[in-house]
């Protein structure tokens, strides 16, 4: 929320103290805690497959080289592989997103919204 931006629908104003709270409250750590156990294997994983793609490009140019069918050869299908696995990816987070971490997202946002104190519910 910028200066700029109106205050919430409710009429409540945020501050940072409450920026601070729902920040050390348990929901959003488990809300940071899904994000990074999706973010950070997906992207070890896409890596290592562009991380193969390119060294056996570098390295394994025989390989690479061999036809499938006509004009067709591993290297044009890797690569075309690569926007295969990133929309895949998109899809993946979008739909994993949508199911785990919006709902959480939003209820933090509507306990913020309305003045409730979230790091007092998480000691209560």
């Amino acid at each position: 929320m910028t200066p700029d931006d109106p205050a919430p629908a409710t009429g409540t104003i945020t501050t940072a103290e409450q920026y601070v709270a729902v920040q050390q409250s348990a929901e959003f750590g488990e809300l940071r805690r899904k994000l990074h156990r999706f973010i950070f294997p997906t992207t070890i994983a896409f890596f290592s497959w562009y991380a193969l793609y390119v060294l056996l490009s570098a390295y394994a140019r025989d390989f690479m080289s061999i036809k499938i069918i006509g004009n067709i050869n591993v290297a044009l299908v890797f690569g075309l592989l690569q926007f295969v696995s990133t929309f895949l990816i998109a899809w993946y987070y979008a739909r994993y997103a949508a199911k785990e971490l919006d709902p959480m997202a939003d209820k933090i946002r509507a306990e913020m919204e309305s003045g409730a104190d979230v790091a007092a519910e998480e000691v209560a």
